[in-house]
């Protein structure tokens, strides 16, 4: 090599220390968005979509489901009636989470923070139940229950509470 040096990028530590933690985030309204932001908005994309074929898996087998039900309505059966009332009500109800996930996602990728934030909450509780379910009431986590949806929300966590996600939400903020 001949007299060139290679200029090693700063390594960053193992831990950070709370001090730097804790410095702001430079304003920067023309920050490129970063991967990390995209990645986390597409994986809620990913979840909203699983949600939609959770509906229709839930549509199309729904008779079948319902037959399972057993329910004490003061000693009557599951009429069908009351089947398909349950039904229309679960998918109105799956629909508005699948939309609002769905309006997230634009805002994510668009820089909102408080999408960002909420994303975030969500993920947090829905990894707490998760862990709850486990805990109290010794339901398994494999790969065809909750083990796709709780890698999910771990990895959208990982994304979007990144310093680089982060900062970008945070772009247009005056410090």
């Amino acid at each position: 090599m001949s007299g060139q040096r290679h200029v090693r990028p700063e390594r960053r530590p193992s831990y950070e220390p709370v001090t730097r933690l804790l410095q702001p985030i430079a304003h920067d309204p023309k920050m490129a968005r970063p991967s990390t932001t995209v990645t986390g908005a597409a994986l809620v994309l990913l979840s909203a979509l699983v949600g939609i074929a959770s509906m229709v898996e839930l549509a199309v087998n729904w008779t079948g489901y319902a037959s399972q039900l057993v329910l004490d309505l003061d000693g009557g059966d599951v009429t069908p009636d009351l089947a398909d009332a349950s039904l229309a009500v679960l998918l109105v109800v799956l629909g508005a989470a699948v939309v609002i996930q769905l309006v997230c996602v634009i805002l994510l990728f668009f820089g909102s923070n408080l999408a960002r934030v909420a994303v975030m909450s969500v993920a947090t509780l829905s990894i707490a139940s998760a862990f709850a379910s486990w805990w109290a009431r010794d339901q398994e986590i494999t790969l065809f229950t909750t083990l796709p949806a709780l890698a999910l929300d771990i990895l959208v966590l990982l994304a979007l509470s990144s310093r680089s996600a982060a900062a970008y939400a945070r772009r247009n903020e005056k410090r």
